[in-house]
C-alpha cells in the first residue's frame, strides 16, 4: 500500500505535546558527536565503521554530509520537534542519524513536498531521501532503494483491548471507523467477503472524512476499532494521553500490518557505491540491535525488516 495515503496526521496525534518526552532522544545534543567521534541515537552508541566510510564516494567522503530530502510532518517518520521551529525528529531521522554515524557522515535532512522528493534526487540536489516512501517498481526506475520497514494498515483499539480484537477476522459485526478515500476502507470493503463466508456478519464501517475524527469515535466509544496507517497506529497507541488511551494489535500473521509493502531510502541511481554502503550500514544497525532500538522509540517495533534489501518491491 503507499505509505502516504494519510497525509496529514498531526492534529490528530498530537505531535508536539508527545514530543516532548522523545526530544532527550532524537535532537541535536543525542546525535552529536562525542569525543570518541561516535554518536548516540536513541540512548544507542554508535561507532563509525572505517571500511564503510572508505567505500562511501569520494565527493561524500570529502564533504562529510550526505543530503537528505524528507517531507514534514508524516509522524512518526518525519516530525519537527516544536511547531513553529525547524528542529528535526522521528524515526526517519533518528535512523539518518544511525546510518551516517556507521559510516562516518553526517545526514543532514531539508524538508521538500513530498512529490518533489524523487525529482529532486534526479535532478542531483540531493543524494538521499528518507520520508517514508514506498519502494515500488515505477519508482525503481529512477531511484535504488535500501529497504527498512514493511507497512501496512493496523488495527488501533481502546486501551486493554476489551474486546479481544485481534486480527481482521475479528472486526466482523463490529462498528468500526476509518477514514474516508483511503486504502484501509478499501481493506474494510475487501473483508466483507471474508465476514460473510465466516458467517459472523459484515463489519459496520463508520467513516469519517479526517482520521482525528475516526479517532474521537474510537475514543468515545461509538466504535470499537480504528483501521489506519500501522504506523500511525502504533505512535498514537505510544502516544496519546501518554499511552493509556489506545492499544495497537499486534496480529502475528501480519507483523508489518495487513497489505504491507516495502518503504524504502530512496538513493540517487548516480551513486550506486552509496546505496551499497547504506545498505551494509543498515544490516549491521539491524543485527547489533539499534534499529529495533529506533523502531521501538516510535511504537512501531514490528515494521522493522531483518535484512536490508535492495529494491525489494516486486510489483
Amino acid at each position: 500500500m503507499n505509505a502516504r495515503t494519510v497525509r496529514r496526521l498531526a492534529a490528530a496525534i498530537t505531535v508536539t505535546t508527545a514530543l516532548t518526552a522523545l526530544t532527550a532522544c532524537s535532537g541535536d545534543d543525542d546525535t552529536a558527536p562525542a569525543a570518541s567521534g561516535s554518536v548516540t541515537v536513541a540512548g544507542v552508541k554508535i561507532e563509525k565503521d572505517p571500511a564503510l566510510h572508505d567505500a562511501l564516494p569520494a565527493g561524500i567522503k570529502d564533504a562529510g554530509t550526505v543530503k537528505v530530502a524528507t517531507d514534514v510532518p508524516y509522524p512518526p517518520f518525519e516530525m519537527y520537534v516544536k511547531e513553529g521551529e525547524s528542529e528535526l525528529t522521528g524515526l526517519d531521522y533518528d535512523l539518518g542519524q544511525a546510518i551516517g554515524a556507521k559510516l562516518g557522515v553526517k545526514f543532514t535532512f531539508t524538508p521538500q513536498k513530498f512529490d518533489g522528493i524523487v525529482p529532486a534526487l534526479q535532478a542531483g540536489r540531493f543524494h538521499v531521501a528518507m520520508s517514508a516512501i514506498t519502494d515500488n517498481k515505477e519508482r525503481q526506475k529512477v531511484v535504488d532503494f535500501v529497504d527498512y520497514s514493511q507497512s501496512g494498515s493496523g488495527i488501533l483499539v481502546a486501551e486493554g483491548n476489551p474486546e479481544k480484537i485481534a486480527t481482521l477476522d475479528d472486526l466482523c459485526g463490529r462498528k468500526v471507523a476509518v477514514q474516508t478515500a483511503t486504502n484501509q476502507l478499501e481493506l474494510l470493503k475487501e473483508h466483507q467477503g471474508q465476514c460473510k463466508k465466516a458467517g459472523r456478519g459484515e463489519i459496520d464501517i463508520q467513516t469519517y472524512p479526517k482520521d482525528s475524527d475516526a479517532q474521537l469515535a474510537l475514543r468515545s466509544g461509538k466504535a470499537v476499532a480504528q483501521l489506519l496507517t500501522k504506523p500511525a497506529a502504533g505512535w498514537t497507541a505510544k502516544t496519546a494521553d501518554g499511552g493509556k488511551t489506545f492499544d495497537l494489535v499486534e496480529d502475528p500473521a501480519a507483523p508489518g500490518g495487513y497489505n504491507a509493502s516495502p518503504n524504502g531510502i530512496a538513493v540517487t541511481k548516480k551513486l550506486p557505491e552509496l546505496t551499497d554502503t547504506i545498505q551494509k550500514a543498515l544490516q549491521a544497525l539491524i543485527d547489533d540491535g539499534t534499529v529495533t532500538t529506533i523502531f521501538e522509540e516510535y511504537g512501531v517495533a514490528s515494521i522493522a525488516v531483518k535484512e536490508a534489501t535492495k529494491n525489494a518491491a516486486v510489483d
